[in-house]
């Protein structure tokens, strides 16, 4: 090696030598080391839930300091918590006042509030640590955003209870209102902010979606084996020409099977074999649906996946499908009982005008009209609906949702059928009812970002006065009254954070009263008029088709009190089991 190598080597190593010291701190005599503060804390509202999306500010002695790392502003986390880490001149610490700042749209600015340093030792390159933490509270404040969100949602119910338009677009130019506000009016000024894109994405519940996406396809293959069909035949073999006791087994028919399908499907396939009964016997199809119709949003009660606002309950709530079988089958076989006795009672008259003649004829008519199409495909869905059924029985053991176990019924069924599901997609999926959940969640969310649904939740507790068996009555007969008049999907999601509020400040609630109170009454309730369920809706607009119509206070008048008489049942039930 020559002299002139052995000196550049020589270089090379001096000067890595020196790199190494300058990053290993041994010159950082020059540049003194500073003050760590390690800074950590939430925001939580009135009840101690924590406010996401909070901007924080901190101050060292009345000025504004950043935070270390490529994020320039703190901003608290989807619980409510934040944490940062500071660099300040060395001796500014612990001597110096630190202070926090927060503000947030629809919430009280917190004011600078002070937080208590603590030294905590010295760091591998001489700087010493410090740590502060605190938990802030912050409150709600009316601002143009709370208006702006409480108008587009009693726009919205409105809308849908005038039927002015079709309830999918009434909730869908809520949601799109709503979102168009907060991104024009909502940039310039902050106290018009109501939704985030990103926020109303999150409010939208695919548990739900997929969950009734999934329950329809089943049905909608179980349709092509005349199942119903072949009941409704059944039905009046084993009532033998006698009306009285057709009609109770046509209503415990129409219960049991929205309990295990939405009752709107069910419906949808009672109805056209119902009406020609009540042709073949000469009376008005009405006094065969309307005690149908009832007995199903009774039945539908019973399980998580009979009727959509316990679909939206469970899938809120966390709660199983045993949940609702265990605290809610009971009082639907009452309620089914009187339901059975009042419309028995009810339409009597019309019961005793049918013409009863040839029953042997008629039987064999409708054995021949009213049959099994297609018996293999009929083992199938029977075999993949008991599976499904299994899986919304255990999902709570398998920590699995309830759309989980629909999707995988739904899908083995399309596999093992050969069902087209491009036609499943286009015709037996309802669209607009999914894009009506849809809408209908970012509109909720408005409401409750701006704190509406909160102000609404404290009245209800102060009205309570925090008594657990007044709010009990309270949820039940205002859920009642408000689905009667309100189709009860929309109301029922309004009322979930409430529940949820409440079940966090009433002592006893933590049983999950106040949920059965919320279903029973949402469900039940929506007997009480026309428009008060979807399944009411879809019974008399195809009644109209076939020529047999029924106004409003008609149907109200065969169908509040008997409604009445159920959420009385369900108060002493609900006073009594809780």
């Amino acid at each position: 090696m020559t002299k002139k190598m052995v000196i550049i080597f020589q270089s090379l190593f001096f000067l890595l030598v020196v790199l190494f010291l300058c990053s290993s701190g041994s010159l950082a005599a020059a540049t003194p080391p500073g003050d760590h503060l390690s800074l950590a804390g939430s925001m939580k509202n009135l009840q101690g839930k924590g406010v996401k999306e909070v901007e924080v500010e901190v101050l060292v002695n009345g000025g504004q300091v950043k935070p270390l790392g490529k994020e320039e502003t703190i901003t608290t986390g989807s619980q409510g918590n934040f944490l940062a880490e500071f660099k300040l001149p060395v001796g500014t610490l612990p001597t110096a006042t630190v202070e926090i700042k927060a503000s947030k749209p629809c919430w009280r600015e917190l004011l600078p509030t002070p937080v208590k340093v603590l030294e905590a030792g010295t760091g591998p390159s001489g700087h010493r640590l410090f740590q502060a933490q605190g938990q802030f509270t912050l409150y709600r404040q009316i601002t143009p955003a709370f208006w702006l969100a409480t108008l587009v949602l009693i726009l919205v119910y409105i809308i849908i209870a005038a039927e002015l338009m079709h309830r999918t677009l009434a909730a869908f130019l809520g949601a799109a209102l709503i979102l168009f506000i907060t991104y024009t009016l909502g940039t310039f000024d902050k106290s018009y902010f109501i939704l985030s894109f990103e926020d109303a994405m999150r409010a939208i519940d695919m548990n739900v979606i997929f969950l009734l996406m999934g329950m329809m396809i089943i049905v909608g293959v179980l349709k092509k084996t005349g199942l119903f069909q072949w009941l409704a035949y059944k039905s009046y073999a084993l009532a033998r020409g006698n009306v009285f006791i057709l009609a109770c087994i046509l209503m415990v028919v129409t219960a049991v099977a929205s309990a295990f399908l939405d009752n709107v499907t069910t419906m949808l396939l009672m109805i056209p074999v119902t009406i020609e009964l009540a042709v073949t016997l000469k009376i008005n199809p009405m006094a065969l649906l309307i005690p149908e119709v009832f007995a199903s949003n009774i039945g539908g009660t019973a399980t998580l996946i009979g009727d959509p606002p316990n679909i939206l309950i469970g899938s809120y709530a966390k709660l199983t499908f045993n949940d609702f079988v265990v605290n809610l089958t009971g009082i639907v076989a009452i309620c089914m009982v009187v339901t059975l006795i009042y419309y028995v009672f009810w339409y009597k008259k019309a019961y005793q005008q049918a013409e009863v003649k040839d029953i042997q004829r008629t039987i064999a008519y409708l054995k021949e009209e009213y049959r099994i199409t297609n018996r293999s495909l009929l083992i199938m869905c029977l075999g993949v609906l008991a599976f499904t059924i299994f899986l919304f029985i255990v999902h709570g053991v398998l920590h699995m949702e309830p759309s989980i176990a629909a999707l995988m019924g739904a899908m083995i069924l399309l596999a093992i059928s050969r069902v087209d599901i491009v036609e499943m997609l286009e015709h037996e999926v309802e669209w607009p009812t999914l894009v009506f959940f849809i809408a209908l969640f970012m509109v909720i969310a408005g409401a409750e970002e701006t704190g509406l649904i909160q102000m609404i939740a404290e009245w209800v507790k102060d009205v309570s006065k925090g008594n657990l068996m007044v709010a009990v009555i309270m949820v039940l007969w205002v859920s009642a009254i408000a689905s009667a008049f309100v189709d009860n999907i929309p109301f029922t999601a309004t009322m979930l954070p409430i529940i949820a509020f409440l079940n966090q400040t009433i002592p006893g609630a933590e049983s999950g009263v106040l949920w059965w109170s919320l279903s029973l009454g949402a469900c039940f309730g929506g007997n009480g008029t026309l428009i008060g369920a979807s399944a009411n809706v879809v019974t008399v607009g195809m009644a109209e088709k076939a020529g047999y119509h029924i106004s409003f206070l008609g149907y109200m008048k065969a169908c509040f009190v008997p409604m009445l008489i159920t959420v009385a049942i369900c108060s002493v039930y609900l006073l009594v089991a809780y």
